[in-house]
Order: structure tokens, then C-alpha cells, then sequence
């Protein structure tokens, strides 16, 4: 034996190993003499079954009953845990429930605001339309009924020689409204459409469907030296007066 592993077989580090007390540094030493050296093999085999001897004959025998309490301990732990996983499923279920429910009534009440700002849109619409066709009705009532209002009878050229309509002018008001009586017929694919030329400007006042009683009249904007004129267009209306179609002008 040379006096290499001598040495290290004199020194306490297998002991330690056996024990787990040595460092990461001797560990790879002890580890790499029991790998090379036969004579420090034999001595740890040696060493490792003595301890085991010395293990058993200096065992502590295990009280009594000491099994039953470690199993019925574990049941305990078990039945607590099941508790807790019950207790934390029903908890996560209730926080789901509440959130759930949170979210609904939440979503609920955005619905509610969202219809309510559409229904008062719809009130303020209406409010707004029938302050219009009061307001259109009072314009009306005193056209017809001022002496200061102008009658202008309208007649239709050679392309519409049935045509007949009345204007009524105020110009005290700076209100015009004209009635269409009577409109030839047209093809279908045509129809009759109102312009009204106010300070330079072109206004489009729609198509004509048919011919109305003598109580209804339609708006025209009031401006000086206006003129009104009814066309012939294409079935649908235009955006343009076709001049060569007009069949009827109301200077007023």
C-alpha cells in the first residue's frame, strides 16, 4: 500500500462520507478513491457494514401503537385538506357566482342606459317634429288667412297645360306656400319634381306625388325676387332642374 492511500485511508473522510458531512470538494475525493483504489473500496464496504450492524443493534424498538397514531394523523390531515379543497371549491364557485352575477347586472345596466339614451333620442325626434308641424301649421293658417298675403295663380306651359296651383306669398311674415291642384298624368318612369331659386341659390324641394286639396300647402323659402319652378324628371328625381323640362314658373 503505498503511503498515498495510506494517508487518506488513516484520515476520517470515508467516515464523514458514510455520514454525509463532507464537503462537495472531498465528496469527489472520497468518490474518486473507492472508483481507483481497491484497498479503499474494501475498507468502505467494510466501514458501511458495520455501521448498519451498529444501526440495528442499537435500533429503538417503536412504541406501542405509535403506527396507528401516524395513520390515523395522516386520515386527519387528509379529511383537513378534503375540508379545505371542499371549502375552496365552494368559495371559487361563490367568487364565480358573484362575478357572474356582477357582470349581468352590470351588462344589464348598460343595455338599460343605452335604451334609455334611445328612447329620450326618440322623445327629443318627436318633440322636435311636431314643434315643426306646429310650427308649419300656425305659417299656414296665417298665409291663408292675412290680407297682407298675395294669391298667385300658376299655370302650366304646353308640356303640362293641365297643371294648376296657387302661391301664396306674405311678405310681411317672409312666408311662401304653394298648392299644386291639379297635375297631369305622367308615364311612369317620370315624375313632377319643385325647385325653388332663392338669392342666386337652387333649391331642391322634392318630388310632387299627386295633386293636393286646397288645405294643403307646400313650404317654398321666401326670398326676394324668388322664383319657383316645376320639372319634368326621370322617375326617382334628380339633383339638377332639367330646364327644357320645366312646365311651370311662380315668380314671387
Amino acid at each position: 500500500m503505498n503511503e498515498k492511500i495510506k494517508n487518506f485511508l488513516n484520515s476520517d473522510l470515508l467516515e464523514q462520507y458514510l455520514l454525509g458531512t463532507t464537503s462537495n470538494e472531498e465528496t469527489l475525493q472520497v468518490e474518486r478513491y473507492i472508483a481507483m483504489y481497491p484497498e479503499v473500496r474494501e475498507t468502505y464496504i467494510e466501514l458501511q457494514e458495520n455501521l448498519e450492524v451498529y444501526a440495528k443493534l442499537h435500533a429503538i424498538k417503536t412504541p406501542d401503537g405509535l403506527k396507528d397514531k401516524i395513520l390515523n394523523q395522516i386520515k386527519s390531515e387528509k379529511t383537513g385538506r378534503k375540508k379545505f379543497f371542499r371549502y375552496a371549491i365552494a368559495a371559487s364557485f361563490a367568487a364565480l357566482i358573484f362575478a357572474g352575477a356582477s357582470y349581468i347586472f352590470w351588462n344589464q345596466n348598460q343595455n338599460l342606459q343605452a335604451e334609455n339614451i334611445i328612447v329620450n333620442n326618440k322623445i327629443e325626434s318627436l318633440e322636435e317634429n311636431m314643434r315643426m308641424q306646429l310650427e308649419d301649421v300656425r305659417n299656414q293658417f296665417i298665409v291663408l288667412h292675412n290680407p297682407k298675403t298675395k294669391k298667385l295663380t300658376v299655370k302650366g306651359n304646353s308640356k303640362a297645360k293641365e297643371l294648376k296651383a296657387v302661391a301664396y306669398i306674405n311678405p310681411v311674415k317672409k312666408l311662401s306656400y304653394i298648392n299644386v291642384s291639379k297635375l297631369p298624368n305622367l308615364p311612369e318612369n317620370q315624375c313632377y319634381q319643385m325647385w325653388a331659386e332663392v338669392n342666386g341659390e337652387m333649391i331642391n324641394l322634392g318630388i310632387i306625388k299627386e295633386a293636393t286639396d286646397s288645405e294643403k300647402l307646400m313650404a317654398l323659402p321666401y326670398g326676394e325676387d324668388a322664383v319657383g319652378y316645376i320639372t319634368i324628371e326621370a322617375e326617382g328625381g334628380t339633383t339638377s332642374p332639367t330646364v327644357e323640362n320645366i312646365v311651370a314658373n311662380i315668380r314671387y
